[in-house]
């Protein structure tokens, strides 16, 4: 996800860029940084269509210091990997991976191995981050009614009363939760903030579901927790990608796999662009747009 930093690319950019308004970056685009700014005196908004959170293909700090609104709608992928992540905590309460496995290797017989499958109904979900993702999965849970808890440092304390939530630390999300579903991006901050100390807190009979990015979470620690049995996961994204196929995480039977595949829908691309039209449409209509980059994202 990270700027093209060919010469040529930022060349080409630098010739286009003197009467524009706007500048839109996707996959592939040198970055936008105070050259480019100073070329283009006019320039009053940039959006990040699909990357990353954080703009690494934005220099923020300086469009922030010019009055340059600075978007991204990245969050055109929440809306399928939501519903994913619904299907992986279903899938892991009942432990499907081990019926599947044993279907496989010619089993039929329930073989549930000191896990016992749970219903969704009623359960307490924590979630790690709340962002667009986040709260479209609060959404598809309500059917449910089941008790809800969220670690996100970075939240309005309101939301919590909105949506109906109740904010607490990494901890306790943990260590309360049957079921944890990790949705933090990934940053410094983030990488490997879920270690040996934070997945022991998990215990017995929940499911830990990961849709963000694999490198949020210690590997090696969540396959040595796993290792144990009284768990289960579902798990879209593992570090590294792809799964190395002698890694012990694709053997265990306590653990459903996908290949970091729930963005991967041709509604999503859709959706990154469909986002950021409506974006400047209430920027240039001098309305508030939705989904700024601020310092706090």
């Amino acid at each position: 996800f990270q700027a093209n930093e060919d010469p040529k690319a930022m060349a080409s950019l630098l010739e286009r860029v003197g009467d524009v308004d706007a500048i839109l970056v996707s996959h592939g685009s040198p970055r936008i940084g105070a050259e480019v700014m100073d070329r283009a005196p006019g320039l009053r908004i940039i959006g990040e269509l699909e990357g990353d959170r954080f703009a690494a293909r934005i220099d923020v700090e300086e469009a922030w210091a010019r009055g340059i609104r600075t978007v991204e709608t990245n969050n055109g992928s929440s809306y399928p990997v939501a519903e994913w992540a619904l299907a992986l905590i279903l899938v892991s309460l009942w432990n499907g991976a081990a019926h599947f496995r044993d279907i496989l290797n010619g089993r039929q017989e329930v073989d549930d191995r000191g896990y016992e499958p749970r219903e969704l109904s009623g359960r307490r979900v924590g979630l790690i981050g709340c962002g667009h993702m986040g709260r479209r999965l609060i959404k598809l849970l309500r059917p449910f009614e089941v008790g809800l808890t969220v670690y996100d440092p970075y939240l309005p304390r309101e939301m919590a009363d909105a949506l109906g939530f109740v904010q607490t630390s990494l901890d306790n999300v943990l260590s309360q939760s049957d079921v944890i579903v990790c949705l933090a991006p990934l940053t410094p901050a983030t990488r490997g903030m879920i270690g040996k100390r934070e997945l022991d807190l998990i215990r017995s009979g929940s499911a830990f579901v990961n849709v963000s990015r694999g490198a949020v979470v210690d590997s090696d620690a969540l396959i040595a927790r796993l290792r144990r049995g009284d768990i289960t996961a579902g798990l879209d994204v593992f570090d590294p990608e792809p799964i190395p196929s002698d890694s012990e995480i694709v053997r265990l039977r306590n653990v459903f796999l996908s290949p970091h595949a729930s963005g991967h829908l041709k509604s999503a691309n859709t959706a990154f662009m469909s986002l950021m039209v409506d974006e400047l449409d209430r920027f240039f209509h001098g309305h508030e747009t939705l989904f700024d980059l601020t310092p706090r994202s």
